[in-house]
C-alpha cells in the first residue's frame, strides 16, 4: 500500500479496526528516493524481502521535503503502523520529540541513537567496511592517488572517509587520497550532475579509483568514472552491476538486514542500540561476477587477512565519530 495515499486517508486509517491491518509495519526513506540504488534501496530491498517471505503488507514513504518527517511519523503512529522503521540521521531530533507520545509504538532509526525505551538504534561500522575497500583501492591504483567523494559533509560520512584512508594507506603509505564533499544540505544526496563534476576534477589530479558515498549522486560518480576509463567503489547497495568490470567493489552496509529484522520482530522490536559491524555481517565488501575479474588472488587474500586482523582485535580501525578526527588524514 503507498503510504502517499494513506498519509492522504489518515482520518479513515483511523478509524480502522482490524487488528491485523493497524499491525503493518512502515518504512520511511530519507531524502533522495526510493531507487536511489544506494542506501534507502538497500532499505526497500529489506522490506520487500519481508513481503516475499511473509506474504505480509507495510506502508512506505519517500521524503520529499524535511518538513514532513514530523508528520510522517504521527500520521503513522496514529493509523496503527508498528513498528515504524526510519533511514538516515535526520530522523534523530524528531524521533527524539516523537517517540516519547506513543509509548505503545515501536520506532527503530538507522545511523542515529535516540535513547528513548520504544527505540531501537541501529549503528554500522562504516569504517570497517571501508577499510576492506581501501585495500583493495590501493592495491588497484597505479597513479597512487586515489579519490573519495561523500554526499552531505557530515561527520557520519567521513567515517566512511577516514576508514578507507586508512586503509589505502595500510597498502600505499606514501599515497594521496584526494577528498571532496557534494554540499551542506541534504541536496547533496541527490546530485549525480556535481558527482560527475568532481569525479572529473580528481581524475584530472591523478585519481584512477574513486570511492563513492553520496546516496544517489552516487550514480553520476560511478557514471563518470566508468565514462573515464577509471575504477570507483560503490557504497550501502551493492552496485558492482551498474558498470560491470569497471566498478572495483562496493563497500555494501546491510540496512537490508536491519529493516527485515525490525519488520520480523514486529511489536516485539527490542529497543537499545543494535551495533551491526563487520563480524555480525553488518559490513563487507563485494565480489561477484560483475568485478570478479578485477579482484586478484592477491587482493582477495589482502581483504581476508584484514577482516580477520578487524575481528581479532589486532587490527583497530579508527571511527571518526568518537573524537572527529582521522589519523590517516
Amino acid at each position: 500500500m503507498s503510504l502517499m495515499k494513506s498519509l492522504l486517508a489518515g482520518a479513515a486509517l483511523t478509524g480502522l479496526t482490524a487488528g491485523a491491518a493497524l499491525a503493518d509495519p512502515a518504512l520511511i526513506y530519507d531524502l533522495g528516493g526510493k531507487f536511489d540504488k544506494s542506501f534507502n534501496e538497500a532499505a526497500y530491498m529489506g522490506a520487500a524481502r519481508w513481503v516475499e517471505e511473509t506474504g505480509g503488507t507495510y506502508r512506505e514513504l519517500e521524503m520529499q521535503s524535511e518538513a514532513q518527517r514530523e508528520q510522517a511519523l504521527r500520521r503513522l503512529a496514529e493509523s496503527g503502523s508498528n513498528p515504524i522503521v526510519m533511514t538516515g540521521f535526520a530522523f534523530g531530533d524528531v524521533l527524539t520529540q516523537v517517540a516519547g507520545d506513543y509509548p505503545d509504538t515501536k520506532f527503530a532509526i538507522i545511523d542515529m541513537v535516540v535513547e528513548a525505551p520504544n527505540v531501537q538504534s541501529v549503528v554500522f561500522t562504516e569504517e570497517q567496511g571501508s577499510y576492506l575497500a581501501g585495500i583493495m583501492a590501493g592495491m588497484a591504483s597505479e597513479s597512487g592517488t586515489v579519490g573519495f567523494i561523500g554526499g552531505m559533509d557530515i561527520p557520519l560520512i567521513h567515517k566512511f572517509e577516514c576508514g578507507f584512508a586508512q586503509g589505502f594507506k595500510s597498502v600505499q603509505p606514501e599515497g594521496s587520497v584526494l577528498i571532496n564533499y557534494t554540499g551542506t544540505t541534504p541536496a547533496a544526496w541527490n546530485d549525480p550532475v556535481r558527482g560527475g563534476e568532481l569525479t572529473r576534477a580528481q581524475i584530472s589530479q591523478g585519481a584512477d579509483v574513486i570511492y563513492a558515498a553520496a546516496g544517489g549522486t552516487g550514480i553520476g560518480i560511478l557514471q563518470t568514472a566508468a565514462d573515464e576509463g577509471i575504477l570507483s567503489i560503490g557504497v550501502d547497495s551493492n552496485q558492482n552491476a551498474l558498470h560491470p568490470g569497471q566498478v572495483l567493489t562496493s563497500m555494501v552496509k546491510r540496512v537490508d538486514n536491519a529493516v527485515y529484522e525490525a519488520f520480523v520482530a514486529g511489536a516485539d522490536l527490542e529497543p537499545g542500540i543494535r551495533v551491526m559491524d563487520l563480524a555480525a555481517a553488518g559490513v563487507d565488501v563485494a565480489v561477484d561476477e560483475s568485478n570478479a575479474d578485477l579482484v586478484t588472488a592477491e587482493m582477495q587474500a589482502a581483504v581476508d587477512e584484514a577482516k580477520a586482523g578487524i575481528a581479532s582485535g589486532e587490527i583497530a580501525v579508527h571511527d571518526y565519530m568518537t573524537d572527529n578526527a582521522c589519523p590517516a588524514s
